[in-house]
């Protein structure tokens, strides 16, 4: 098989997503993805339109004999997260994803391989032109900016779009039902900062370079309970900064707001003397993290490099308080479900911090299933940040779906699993943001279950998908729409007027 996508059965999607992987589509750069949908659909003679906040939509008659199913829409989202080693020469505005075809899996070469939700993408392109697709009247939603504050379904008008029933293809579980989604906030953080100017003669500096973690996705990944490089380059130098006075000259760390931070760095000063005694009491927090974390992130390392004394650094003072306001802030599960066994009800990511002309920036993404839980979250770390003295501002926020256990569609598709493999799917609950939180705030009436592939480690450069699970995905996708054009009475949906 080699690296040949284009030879993966089912043919129709993989060859869709071959294409895919070579067009930049970071969020809120898709404009090229949606170009290639449109040039399918055109293709295929459907009606299709690009709307203002550059979602496209297509639209496709019923299998004859099916015309009075209702109309489903299937919806994915074309944009991807970038990330990429840090070692890796990569262009994402213009290098196309480098996939690698290996026992089983498709992964990509020191990259995000953008199986999230590209994937999906290509699931619904190939039903649009599969001669043994049977279904009913569909419509067809492909958004923009999902991953990066999902603009395009905020931005999606309700006059669009004339189904009843959604089929979101941006899970992971081919042999699981979702019926429901956590809600979101982000929050930044401003901690001003003093700088002064190093004694020359006096000071040695260095760079700690927390690196070799997993990262993954900041909600399905959260309860892995991976390391955050950013917290824990806050623990290596708050144990240092108890014993030796340290100034920040910079730190960064994290890229993403939904990405769980796998490298950090900081650039510190101190008194030239104690040089050899701030490596000691890093590299003794270094054991202490590498026992900690041998099973969940057994790559985890530590760097330690001298520098030239830089011509400021913050203030001892300012330094310490950024320090002990990155071991403050919250992170990870900050609560189990009591409803549904084995899902996180609650969690936030510190998923960001960088120094700035006069201040440290700090975001954190939180995410909750319960609008109580969600809010406790935000206002903790706006307790926190306030009393470090942090300016803090409230980010995107994007509502949850709470499951709804009795609809049709949900009946329908888990008819049709079971047909098809033999056994019930499971029903979840997902603890990250899919778009069927914002669209069901605009069709309150409109039922609505997540359908989705094997995709491991999402949002970081180890995204794998699974092949036999993405073959699974599809047959599902294809037996769930058939069941659901044999569903009786007439289509009254306004969408299938525009055929």
């Amino acid at each position: 098989m080699g690296n040949d996508l284009g030879s993966i059965e089912p043919r129709l999607l993989w060859g869709h997503f071959n294409e895919i992987r070579k067009i930049p589509r970071c969020s809120k750069h898709e404009g090229l993805a949606a170009e290639y949908v449109v040039s399918a659909a055109r293709r295929l003679w459907l009606d299709c339109k690009v709307d203002g906040a550059g979602n496209v939509v297509v639209r496709k008659a019923a299998t004859p004999g099916r015309e009075n199913a209702p109309t489903v829409l299937l919806q994915s989202h074309l944009d991807m997260v970038c990330e990429k080693n840090k070692d890796l020469d990569h262009d994402f505005s213009k290098d196309p994803i480098e996939a690698v075809v290996e026992d089983g899996w498709v992964s990509a070469r020191g990259t995000t391989l953008g199986a999230d939700n590209g994937i999906g993408v290509a699931a619904a392109l190939a039903v649009l032109e599969d001669p043994e697709a049977v279904h009913g009247p569909l419509e067809l939603l492909f958004t923009v900016d999902e991953e990066d504050g999902m603009s395009g379904a905020r931005g999606l008008l309700e006059e669009e779009i004339g189904a009843k029933m959604l089929i979101n293809l941006d899970t992971e579980d081919p042999h699981a039902i979702y019926v429901g989604c956590a809600g979101g906030e982000n929050s930044h953080l401003r901690l001003p900062i003093r700088w002064v100017r190093p004694d020359q003669g006096e000071a040695a500096a260095f760079e700690v370079v927390l690196k070799g973690l997993k990262g993954g996705h900041s909600g399905v990944d959260i309860s892995l309970e991976r390391g955050n490089a950013i917290k824990l380059l806050g623990f290596l130098l708050w144990e240092a900064g108890e014993k030796v006075p340290l100034s920040l000259a910079s730190i960064r760390g994290g890229d993403k707001h939904n990405a769980i931070p796998r490298e950090a760095e900081a650039h510190v000063v101190l008194p030239r003397e104690r040089g050899e005694e701030f490596c000691s009491l890093v590299e003794a927090a270094e054991c202490s993290l590498l026992e900690e974390y041998s099973k969940v992130d057994p790559g985890l390392a530590v760097e330690i490099r001298p520098l030239e004394v830089p011509g400021r650094a913050a203030s001892l003072e300012d330094s310490m308080r950024a320090i002990s306001l990155i071991r403050a802030l919250p992170n990870g599960i900050i609560r189990w479900s009591h409803d549904i066994p084995e899902l996180v009800e609650t969690s936030t990511n510190l998923s960001v911090v960088f120094t700035e002309e006069d201040h440290v920036f700090f975001q954190l993404a939180s995410r909750s299933s319960s609008v109580v839980g969600l809010k406790i979250t935000t206002g903790r770390i706006r307790a926190v940040a306030r009393l470090a003295g942090a300016k803090v501002e409230r980010g995107d926020r994007y509502p949850g779906r709470r499951p709804k256990l009795d609809s049709k569609l949900l009946a329908a598709c888990k008819a049709a699993h079971k047909d098809l493999f033999g056994r019930e799917p499971e029903v979840k609950s997902i603890h990250a943001g899919l778009e069927i939180g914002i669209i069901g705030e605009k069709f309150p009436q409109m039922e609505m279950v997540s359908l989705g592939t094997t995709i491991e480690h999402p949002h970081s450069p180890n995204e794998r998908v699974k092949i036999s699970a993405v073959e699974e995905f599809y047959r599902f996708v294809l037996a769930a729409l058939e069941k659901i054009s044999g569903m009786e009475g007439p289509n009254s949906d306004k969408s299938t007027t525009r055929q």
